[in-house]
């Protein structure tokens, strides 16, 4: 995982992270279980891109559904891995599954 991703060991870390950020923040959802784990594997990847590319006006924090649950819970999150950019701690887009860089990109240029 990139450098520039923030990993969160519980849900009072998650919220610290939004407080503090002054960005705009895609907080990434994974799992552990089994089926999760790949799929969550491959978008480590295209998030640590995206990270590096947006550090500037971006913030990301890479949350375990099972660490973070109020955060999981807040946003409603259901299935790994989970993409959702958030505003001043408000969801302001989601994307479930695996996803592309490109797909990530669009997705966040959309709400810059």
């Amino acid at each position: 995982m990139a450098k520039r991703v923030h990993q969160p060991r519980e849900d009072a870390e998650f919220e610290f992270v939004l407080r503090m950020s002054g960005t705009p923040v895609l907080a990434y959802f994974v799992g552990t279980w089994p089926k999760a784990v790949e799929a969550c594997r491959a978008a480590d990847l295209v998030v640590g891109v995206v990270a590096e590319e947006y550090a500037d006006r971006l913030t990301v924090v890479r949350a375990d559904m099972t660490r973070c649950p109020a955060a999981t819970r807040r946003y409603g999150v259901t299935g790994a891995p989970s993409l959702v950019l958030l505003k001043e701690g408000e969801a302001v887009a989601h994307d479930t599954g695996r996803v592309t860089t490109a797909e990530v990109r669009a997705l966040l240029d959309g709400h810059l």
